[in-house]
């Protein structure tokens, strides 16, 4: 899978794709990370990426024709590619629209707002909007970062064990949320680790497991 992120700051990404499994994933050869610096594609001399809002208001938004022109840059370079936009506006991202683009092994390309947000021409160039939840950040880099994370760990070979995704929270949405898990000492300061879990007892295991496998 091919990642193409456009963003003012890439080099937010780097401490956090360039370790732990996202590194083991590019290892792999599972996944490639591209970052498109949407300042080489200002306006001027002075790369102008962004105006005032017709119409009044505070802040700035992100001009269309540099966000477009990238957009354009990463299209060439993977025509099949979904163009993604995290926006208040947007769905609410779930852990079956992670499985989904996993699944679907097409390349992604993220755009990352800045200031008061984007001109709204940019978005029919845009397949999917997306929102991580109801709150307010600074940028779109680390809603690109979540979406990230969470698409490449469910990369064939990337976590390893071919069931660790199956057992996780959220693998139905919000139908359920991962059992307790313990592991040694058998005692700490006085709290035991359930009996059934060091029973051996593989079907009463999966019943504690099930009945403990829901939203408190």
């Amino acid at each position: 899978m091919k990642i193409q992120v456009i963003t003012l700051f890439p080099e937010m990404f780097d401490g956090v794709l360039n370790n732990s499994m996202m590194w083991k994933a590019q290892e792999q050869k599972a996944v490639e990370f591209e970052y498109i610096n949407l300042r080489d594609y200002g306006l001027g001399p002075r790369k102008q990426v962004d105006d005032t809002p017709y119409g009044g208001g505070d802040g700035m938004l992100l001009k269309p024709e540099p966000l477009v022109a990238a957009i354009e840059y990463a299209k060439q370079r993977d025509p099949e590619a979904l163009v993604m936009l995290p926006t208040p506006r947007g769905a609410v991202y779930r852990q079956s629209d992670a499985k989904a683009l996993a699944e679907g092994q097409k390349g992604l390309i993220i755009i990352c707002p800045r200031y008061e947000g984007y001109d709204e021409r940019v978005v029919q160039y845009i397949d999917r909007m997306f929102c991580i939840g109801n709150y307010v950040l600074t940028g779109g880099e680390l809603p690109a970062m979540i979406l990230i994370d969470s698409v490449v760990r469910l990369l064939p070979g990337v976590l390893g064990g071919e069931t660790s995704a199956e057992i996780e929270s959220f693998q139905q949405d919000d139908q359920n949320i991962e059992f307790p898990q313990y592991t040694r000492p058998e005692v700490f300061r006085d709290q035991s680790v359930p009996a059934v879990l060091l029973s051996g007892h593989h079907a009463e295991i999966a019943k504690w497991r099930a009945a403990n496998s829901k939203r408190t």
